[in-house]
């Protein structure tokens, strides 16, 4: 009898070293042979990794497998198969991803084990990089119709949270590349309602930042500009009193204006952080899960109801893994651009590091309490054996199946609670722009880099003039 619980000990606990060891591994640490040549700029060796990467390859993360590949495409200059992959992935949010076995998956695993959906904020970014793609390959159409689908899923958004509790509900960078978009296509008056959304979501905030990003100067003066030309006079000097700002109209630049976006250092990569809690019920008889000191206060989940019938004894602790963001300082701290005669200083437009660290927070309190009820769940099924077994051995039979069978789920529960720490880690960091007028003809205008440890280099591109409004964006990914 000794020998056969010996076994089934040893059994059960390396089955949950195996389990313990395979979920260290952080999403990140998977696949850092991809990310380790984006950053370096070698985009072909990066796609050869994507293809023979096997965490990428399974049917839950199909949709950050599209959206590495796109942004890779898109790095390399290939921006007819950089949309053909954004498309793709647009295409799995707009038919739904996961269902009721995905829930499932969940529940009985971990959100590791589910179809990865996409943060809210990467949703935009998609139509930042398809937006450019179609510009850069003269599809202004095609742009147009992206800058509309813009408005679409702000609004989708907004009805999502109904702009409760600050939540990200819309995405002011996105609302003005629509702008901008619209601008260059020659509708003015779209222009305006989307430059005056953005500076709208600007405005919401007592200090007129949103999620990091103050309101850059070259969007007030985008507002005036199209307000004045669409002759929106009350719109003007309502803007002008708001901005603190009097328009004064200039002539436009013969040669038209580059729109410089600047894409710097990579998006933070997600951790698993910890958490131990108990369940207690409270003097109203609902339950409630607390951690050690008592800060965190969560109650057991609607879907179970109160929790009366529920036993408490079979909870006496709980670790819950949550994910939680790291930041990847970036190489470069500063940029400049020069024309040759004049040195223009780039504006924040985007600050994904910001986006990510507080969209998570928001939801801190929504998923803890799905992810603890589900714990509880299972650790009552733990509780059921474990009881099972005790009472077993009264009729003469062996209950040593059943007790190792207790402690191998006990095990399991234990070591396969994961956190989700899946993201889109190609993205940038931050995204910065400027404005720059152009002559007609040729222009070099130059970016000059700067790091914080005294490195600097220098990018060149020359532009057309034409008169028209035009786009180019550089990334600097270290």
């Amino acid at each position: 009898m000794v020998n056969i619980k010996n076994y089934t000990f040893r059994a059960s606990l390396l089955i949950g070293l195996m389990l313990f060891l395979f979920s260290c591994s952080s999403y990140n640490e998977m696949i850092t042979p991809y990310y380790k040549q984006v950053a370096s700029g070698n985009y072909t060796a990066a796609m050869k990794e994507l293809e023979k990467n096997k965490l990428l390859q399974k049917p839950r993360n199909k949709l950050l497998f599209l959206l590495e590949k796109g942004k890779t495409t898109h790095l390399m200059g290939d921006y007819e198969n950089s949309n053909r992959y954004f498309n793709e992935a647009d295409q799995l949010l707009e038919n739904g991803l996961g269902g009721t076995m995905d829930a499932v998956v969940g529940t009985l695993l971990n959100p590791m084990n589910q179809v990865y959906k996409g943060e809210d904020f990467e949703k935009f970014m998609i139509h930042y990089y398809k937006a450019l793609n179609y510009v850069y390959l003269a599809k202004p159409e095609d742009a147009i119709v992206e800058a509309r689908r813009i408005g679409l899923q702000s609004q989708e958004q907004g009805d999502k949270f109904n702009n409760k509790d600050n939540r990200y509900a819309k995405d002011a960078f996105s609302l003005m590349l629509q702008g901008l978009i619209y601008e260059y296509d020659g509708d003015m008056n779209n222009a305006f309602i989307a430059y005056r959304n953005a500076a709208e979501v600007y405005l919401s905030s007592k200090d007129q930042t949103y999620y990091g990003t103050p309101m850059p100067e070259t969007l007030k003066q985008d507002v005036l500009r199209t307000a004045a030309a669409m002759g929106f006079t009350a719109e003007l000097n309502r803007f002008e009193e708001l901005f603190h700002l009097k328009y004064t109209p200039e002539k436009a630049p013969e040669g038209g204006e580059l729109v410089f976006f600047w894409e710097n250092g990579l998006a933070p990569v997600k951790a698993q952080e910890e958490f131990f809690f108990s369940l207690v019920k409270g003097e109203d008889g609902n339950l409630f899960f607390t951690n050690v000191g008592g800060t965190i206060i969560i109650p057991f989940g609607d879907g179970y109801g109160s929790g009366e019938n529920f036993n408490v004894n079979a909870i006496q602790s709980l670790r819950a893994t949550y994910p939680k963001y790291v930041s990847r300082p970036p190489f470069f701290s500063t940029a400049t651009l020069t024309d040759g005669k004049t040195i223009f200083g780039f504006q924040q437009a985007e600050d994904i590091n910001e986006l990510a660290y507080k969209t998570l927070q928001q939801r801190f309190l929504k998923e803890m309490t799905k992810l603890l009820t589900r714990l509880a769940v299972k650790k009552s099924a733990e509780y059921v054996l474990k009881e099972s077994s005790k009472g077993t051995g009264k009729n003469g039979k062996d209950n040593t199946l059943l007790e190792g069978l207790g402690f191998g789920v006990q095990l399991y529960s234990l070591l396969s609670e994961k956190a989700d720490t899946r993201n889109w880690q190609s993205l940038p960091a931050t995204i910065s722009y400027a404005r720059i007028p152009l002559q007609k003809g040729k222009n070099t205008i130059s970016l000059n880099l700067k790091a914080s440890n005294g490195t600097e280099e220098t990018k060149t591109i020359e532009v057309m003039g034409t008169g028209r409004l035009q786009f180019f964006n550089y990334s600097t990914l270290r």
